[in-house]
């Protein structure tokens, strides 16, 4: 059997854009699969420095998020790589956070496709299911119905691809009822690491109630402050507020604000970024996640990460999420959006009920360990070599 040259477009550590640890993990395990020969990572540039190298993989710098050149410089260094295939990491706002910029990178795959070039979409949300307000993306109703029309040209543009992976299965459902098509198909998001099973008990200390992402725009937590305030006043006076990640490009100066608005309270702790060697100490040390969230994009990957690590969750209750997170085995409290007293009456349920807390980590975690990346990848080497068996009899 011949070997596969891969190409593979994705943001990438050290760069902090969204899906960065799922492109980690992809080319690591791709460049470690037999039957690939070389796996070509078509890498984002950012201020944090040359990408992380990795053996067996040729790195090239491709792109860079908010550029409307984009298309154009991976489509070039596409050319000159002689992939057999690129696949793409991608979710809606993956090339940028401005309109044009962000819409003209998701054009890519057909782009390489009008070139000759096998392409395999791995997409992590539907630009239908995005708020397109709360999101930050339009400051009106009328932009808003304007970005969803664009959005769905965009999607019928992503839907070129020789095969577009989804990895919730009312998102293959609903692409497949709104544009119908042979080549949606419904891929596992993988388990990044092959872990044992996690130590549940907490270490001493104050418990500490982790909040983890990118900040800013839907992801907020003035409301899990005003929660902790309530809960100090309930007399929970062993708890810790842990705010770990960064602004989201959306919203740069975010946290910063927050820090001075609670600058009176004590065990708020701001770590910052959070390295990928730091990720394990930061959940194992944590109680509870939370998730202050007005909206959401679909999936998350922190969600993935806490249940990888047996962690609880406290959860917004809106629709989508909650069938999403359910549809996938995950469980936890629900509060409503933008309601600190429901949020911080969550937070208590848990920290009250330790038995709880062991039994919705220990499930979570059944729900994060089901399918390993290497395992996923190998679904998709399959579908490769048919898309490239398929060509070849044309």
């Amino acid at each position: 059997m011949e070997s596969l040259r891969i190409g593979f477009v994705s943001a990438f550590p050290p760069g902090r854009n969204s899906l960065n640890e799922f492109g980690w993990h992809a080319v690591v395990n791709l460049a470690s699969k037999p039957e690939v020969s070389e796996v070509v990572l078509f890498a984002d540039r950012t201020d944090e420095g040359a990408p992380t190298p990795i053996a067996g993989v040729d790195t090239r710098v491709a792109w860079r998020f908010n550029s409307v050149l984009n298309p154009l410089r991976i489509a070039w260094q596409v050319a000159r790589s002689r992939s057999d295939v690129v696949m793409f990491n991608l979710q809606f706002a993956t090339f940028g956070d401005s309109r044009i910029a962000g819409g003209l990178g998701l054009l890519t795959p057909s782009i390489l496709r009008l070139m000759g070039v096998p392409t395999v979409v791995i997409l992590h949300n539907l630009v239908e299911n995005v708020d397109m307000q709360d999101a930050g993306f339009a400051r009106s109703r009328a932009m808003a119905r304007l970005m969803r029309t664009a959005g769905t040209a965009l999607t019928k543009a992503i839907l070129q691809a020789d095969l577009v992976a989804l990895t919730i299965p009312r998102y293959v459902e609903q692409l497949r009822s709104k544009y119908g098509g042979d080549n949606i198909l419904l891929a596992p998001h993988g388990v990044f690491d092959e872990i044992d099973e996690p130590v549940y008990d907490l270490p001493a200390g104050n418990r500490k109630v982790l909040a983890f992402g990118k900040w800013g725009t839907y992801k907020t937590v003035e409301i899990l402050i005003d929660a902790y305030r309530e809960l100090l006043e309930r007399g929970y006076d062993d708890i810790e507020i842990v705010i770990a990640g960064t602004d989201s490009p959306n919203s740069p100066g975010y946290l910063a604000g927050v820090r001075a608005a609670c600058a009176d309270l004590d065990n708020v702790t701001f770590t910052g970024y959070v390295a990928e060697e730091d990720v394990p100490r930061v959940f194992t040390e944590a109680a509870i996640t939370v998730f202050p969230y007005t909206s959401t994009t679909g999936s998350s990957g922190v969600l993935h990460q806490a249940g990888s690590f047996g962690r609880c969750a406290v959860l917004p209750a809106i629709g989508d999420f909650v069938e999403v997170i359910e549809e996938e085995g995950f469980v936890g409290e629900y509060f409503e959006p933008g309601d600190s007293h429901s949020l911080a009456d969550a937070l208590a349920k848990l920290l009250d009920d330790d038995k709880l807390r062991l039994e919705q980590g220990r499930r979570n975690f059944a729900a994060s360990s089901g399918i390993p990346m290497a395992e996923v990848l190998d679904w998709h080497l399959l579908h490769i070599r048919r898309i490239l068996n398929g060509r070849a009899k044309r």
